[in-house]
């Protein structure tokens, strides 16, 4: 897959509520993922299952309300960047929260092999 396939696929997952799935198909066995803050896993995780996990807990802790995924911004022919605009409930208090993200992927081999997530953290 060329980048601007794997850039479409992955936001029309996520759209759709594929993510999951989108982990299996687009992102490399050995790929990493980079959090702007450590929320209690560290910052940086490497493996399939692994950014599985982040997703996993992610889902635990929130309910999905609402979500803008924007098209893909490509930045090169390796790389491209998603804004995530999330209305978020908080499992354990019911709490609804908003969320932005930028998310930066770089892509190998027709496949992700790094995300970066950047948002506030203060």
């Amino acid at each position: 897959m060329e980048m601007q396939d794997v850039a479409k696929e992955l936001v029309a997952g996520c759209r759709a509520g594929r993510e999951t799935e989108n982990i299996d198909r687009l992102y490399a066995e050995d790929a990493v993922s980079v959090e702007a803050a450590d929320m209690g896993q560290g910052r940086e995780v490497k493996g399939r299952e692994a950014i599985r996990g982040k997703h996993e807990w992610f889902s635990g802790m929130y309910e999905q309300v609402g979500t803008e995924v924007s098209d893909p911004m490509p930045h090169g022919d390796d790389r491209f960047a998603v804004i995530f605009d999330m209305k978020m409930k908080k499992r354990e208090t019911g709490e609804i929260e908003e969320m932005k993200d930028i998310g930066v992927y770089t892509v190998a081999d027709g496949q992700i092999v790094r995300e970066e997530f950047y948002y506030p953290t203060g």
